[in-house]
C-alpha cells in the first residue's frame, strides 16, 4: 500500500482520544520536554519491551537535540497524512505517558501497524493496558482501516517480518 492510499483523500483524521486516564493528541515538537523526560525515564523499558521491534536500540544514545529532530519528523509527517503520531499525555497534559504510531503496514493483507509505548512509572498502574484496548476500539470506530496489525503485541515479531510485503 503506498503512502497516496494509505487514508482516503476526504478522511477527516481524527485529532484526539480522551479517556478518563488519558489524552491522545498530535506529536509536536512543543512536547519535546515532556516526550524526551517520558523516553530517558523508561530507558530500561523500551529496551526490554522493543515496540518497534526486536533489532531496534532506541533509545540508547537520544539526545534531546535528536529528539526534537524527532519530533519534528513525526509533527510533519501528521500534517502530511504520511503517518501518525500521537503522544498519550495525562488529562492536565502535566506528563507524557507514552506515545502511539499509526502508519501504513507495508505488508500484503494489512493497512497499518500500530506501536504503542507507556512510560516506566505507568506499569504497575494498568496504563498499557487502558492504552492498548483504548487504541484498539478508536481504531476500529474511527479509522477507516478494515485490517490493522499490532507487531510485537497480536503478532509475533517473527510472524511479521514473515509476512509478504506489499
Amino acid at each position: 500500500m503506498s503512502i497516496a492510499t494509505f487514508l482516503p483523500k476526504d478522511f477527516k483524521v481524527p485529532q484526539q482520544l480522551e479517556t478518563n486516564r488519558l489524552r491522545l493528541r498530535m506529536l509536536k515538537v512543543s512536547d519535546v520536554v515532556k516526550d524526551y523526560d517520558a523516553v530517558m525515564t523508561s530507558t530500561e523499558h523500551l529496551q526490554k519491551t522493543k515496540p518497534f521491534g526486536p533489532n531496534q536500540k532506541w533509545p540508547i544514545g537520544l539526545s534531546f537535540e535528536q529528539n526534537l529532530i524527532d519530533l519534528g519528523w513525526h509533527q510533519k509527517e501528521f500534517q502530511i497524512r504520511s503517518s501518525f503520531a500521537y503522544t498519550v499525555m495525562n488529562l492536565d497534559e502535566s506528563q507524557c505517558l507514552g506515545c502511539i504510531y499509526i502508519e501504513p503496514a507495508n505488508k500484503l493483507d494489512y493497512e497499518a501497524k500500530i506501536y504503542l509505548w507507556v512510560r516506566q512509572s505507568e506499569l504497575t498502574s494498568g496504563l498499557d493496558e487502558h492504552l492498548f484496548e483504548s487504541v484498539k476500539n478508536w481504531i476500529a470506530d474511527e479509522w477507516p482501516f478494515k485490517k490493522v496489525a499490532y507487531p510485537g503485541r497480536e503478532i509475533s515479531w517473527d510472524e511479521w517480518r514473515s509476512y509478504k510485503s506489499a
